[in-house]
């Protein structure tokens, strides 16, 4: 039956596919796919764990017959045999085997997938006895996972895509669900997934993501962008409804997603997948035109960035340099990966200077280490129970400056990639003058330790994020410290209207264009251009078509954001004549509700 479920649309576009489930554990369970020649290992490890959990049950066996009846009920011995049952059990096993032959998942992703299959059809069960037995089948499967747990392989390149059955001789596919489970586009649904699992998933075949909770500037939602995939997040219980392997198609661009669609919904949504394609081919022409608006005004237009690797398409986006680098998802899932919890200098330096030489020759802004919040590291939970509110604690450069050391290890590094090209230097999250002299003298001290180890390093500029009301109605005292400022609107209107970012519950009230966000923006422009000093936008509002015409009437010239939003940013420029936008820029500050007058 088809129905549909609704949540916020954060990356655009129609997509496609079967859906793949990433079920919830009790324990970190780590999603990745395997190389073919892994398969035989990966099914060695589930079939391992499988003996280490029967031998613990049997010991269980042997000591509850070795107690009095007082001690051990004979429901605990009957608990244990069902166990047993069910860890032998070929559904569970055969499932789980096929999981990992026919989509090459990792052993751990495989047997939480099977345990949602099968745990679905216990739901469905009339007697009531056996519907209960899903609890100890999520039992065996945690003990599994439980012995699994540390032995993870290292994450592997994408699985071979085969030549999917439904395409004719040119390559053309017409009717998507002939495809079987395999051959099928994927796409992701999941209760939540946290940076490091995006950063995961980027390197891999999916071509949409789904997730119950998050919010459109969550960073979920950021790595979504980026990954240049139709998303949508906050869907509620989506992860509930949704079937492994059924067929769904995501709106990224109404925040819709059509689970079991019948074939006039899918031939409809397939003429608005074609249709987007022709639109972003008639876009790619504008790749190597400079952005001039038609009264003359060159404007910057830079890409934002998490992994050095991401300056490839920035650089065939046409961007400009890059100007905003999230150097923490240099710090995530490295667990996953066997590494170090934390990069050392040789690490950093050595991936800040891949960006370096991938941008070739234009500026890199590379921000410092901003985590904490919906970005946390591995092993801390995004809602960590210790922190009440994690948005407002210890995180990007206060976690910095609490951790001299690490700081000291990541400026070092920085210092030393810029020898090898243009780098900038971004400091988040800045609100008192006592942090910025503590930041500006660890610089001064990482510049100091590399001449005494007689190591080489470069000049840069050292700019500040504005994402703190706090730091924007003291424009004046930043601008006497730093060399330009970064606008980071995703967290200014966070902290301005009090909404968490990455709460779908609250989401509604996410504004970018309330009036006192957009007098914060405006009057940060202005005090730059009134003092010579750079400024840009780096958050999501930079690549958002419905705010360009604004800040170029606000004197807004540098523009970062995703790689896959500057072509659409571009068009906007080009049709723009800034002396017209100013007086209606004015306007648009001075409405009572802006979003209306943004309207035109």
């Amino acid at each position: 039956m088809t129905f549909a479920i609704h949540g916020l649309p954060v990356a655009r576009g129609i997509a496609i596919g079967r859906a793949v489930l990433v079920v919830s554990s009790r324990i970190d369970v780590a999603h990745y796919f395997i190389k073919p020649e892994q398969i035989e290992t990966e099914i060695d490890r589930v079939r391992m764990a499988r003996d280490a959990v029967a031998e613990e049950l049997q010991k269980l066996q042997a000591s509850v017959a070795l107690m009095g009846p007082n001690d051990a009920p004979h429901e605990l011995s009957a608990l244990l045999d069902v166990h047993q049952m069910l860890l032998q059990d070929e559904v569970l096993t055969g499932g789980v085997k096929h999981w990992i032959v026919e989509r090459l998942y990792n052993a751990e992703w495989a047997l939480t997938t099977q345990l949602e299959v099968v745990a679905r059809q216990f739901d469905e069960m009339e007697d009531e006895y056996l519907r209960e037995r899903k609890a100890d089948l999520e039992q065996v499967v945690e003990r599994l996972l439980h012995r699994m747990k540390g032995t993870a392989a290292v994450l592997a390149p994408n699985p071979p895509r085969r030549k999917r059955a439904a395409e004719n001789e040119d390559g053309e596919q017409s009717d998507p669900t002939a495809n079987d489970a395999f051959d099928a586009p994927l796409v992701l649904i999941a209760h939540d997934l946290s940076p490091a699992d995006m950063l995961q998933f980027k390197k891999s075949v999916f071509a949409g993501f789904v997730t119950d909770v998050g919010g459109r500037t969550s960073h979920t939602a950021i790595v979504a962008r980026s990954m240049d995939i139709p998303a949508v997040v906050g869907a509620r219980s989506a992860s509930q409804l949704v079937r492994q392997d059924d067929w769904v198609i995501i709106d990224g661009d109404s925040g819709v997603m059509i689970v079991d669609p019948s074939p006039i919904i899918l031939a409809e949504y397939g003429f608005k997948q074609r249709q987007g394609d022709l639109e972003r081919g008639r876009l790619s022409r504008l790749r190597h035109k400079p952005a001039i608006t038609l009264d003359g005004q060159r404007v910057e237009l830079l890409a934002n960035i998490e992994m050095p690797e991401d300056s490839v398409g920035a650089v065939k986006a046409g961007a400009v340099g890059v100007g905003l680098f999230r150097s923490e998802f240099l710090f995530m899932g490295r667990e996953a990966q066997r590494m170090t919890r934390l990069p050392d200098e040789e690490e950093q330096y050595q991936a800040y200077k891949r960006a370096v030489e991938g941008m070739q020759g234009m500026p890199v802004t590379i921000r410092t280490i901003d985590v904490g919040a919906d970005k946390p590291l591995d092993g801390k939970s995004v809602r960590d129970d210790a922190h009440l509110n994690p948005a407002l604690g210890l995180r990007a450069i206060r976690w910095s400056l609490a951790d001299p050391a690490m700081f000291l290890t990541q400026l070092r590094a920085i210092l030393r990639a810029a020898a090898h090209g243009e780098i900038h230097l971004l400091i988040p999250m800045l609100a008192h003058v006592s942090e910025i002299r503590q930041t500006l003298s660890l610089i001064d001290f990482a510049r100091a330790e590399l001449d005494n180890r007689g190591v080489v390093h470069g000049n840069v500029k050292i700019g500040a994020m504005i994402e703190i009301p706090a730091a924007a109605l003291t424009l004046k005292t930043f601008l006497k410290y730093f060399d330009f400022l970064s606008i980071g609107t995703n967290d200014l209107i966070q902290y301005t209207l009090a909404i968490d970012r990455a709460d779908e519950s609250v989401a509604h009230l996410y504004d970018p264009a309330h009036p006192a966000v957009l007098r914060l923006v405006a009057d940060t422009i202005a005090e730059c251009r009134r003092q010579g000093k750079g400024v840009s936008v780096c958050g999501e509002m930079a690549g958002d078509v419905v705010f360009t015409r604004l800040l170029l009437g606000l004197g807004l010239r540098s523009f970062s954001m995703h790689p896959s939003q500057i072509l659409a940013v571009k068009q906007e420029v080009l049709r723009a004549d800034t002396s017209k936008l100013e007086a209606w820029a004015q306007g648009v500050l001075e409405a009572e509700d802006p979003a209306a007058a943004l309207v035109r």
